[in-house]
């Protein structure tokens, strides 16, 4: 993984290494690593991962074919109003 420093500026590198290794997953790693866990409960626990991506994915699938509906999404202000 590499991140490159523009004008000196280490904070903003730290902030873009920390949002990449967030979407590696290496965080959540270091802390499922960080204690013994038992092979019955790691048995459970990615059976519950897959059962919850099987999950997202029958939703994604039904809100595509217009079967329940979307997300809300928030409304864009309109001229002159003030987001928030």
């Amino acid at each position: 993984m590499q991140v490159l420093v523009r004008d000196n500026n280490i904070e903003q590198a730290i902030r873009v290494l920390k949002k990449k290794l967030q979407r590696e997953g290496v965080f959540r790693e270091m802390k499922a690593r960080s204690a013994y866990e038992k092979p019955s409960e790691k048995r459970a626990r990615e059976k519950a991962e897959a059962v919850r991506r099987a999950r997202k994915l029958a939703r994604k699938k039904a809100q595509r074919e217009g079967l329940i509906p979307g997300p809300k999404r928030k409304p864009l202000p309109g001229p002159g109003r003030v987001a928030g």
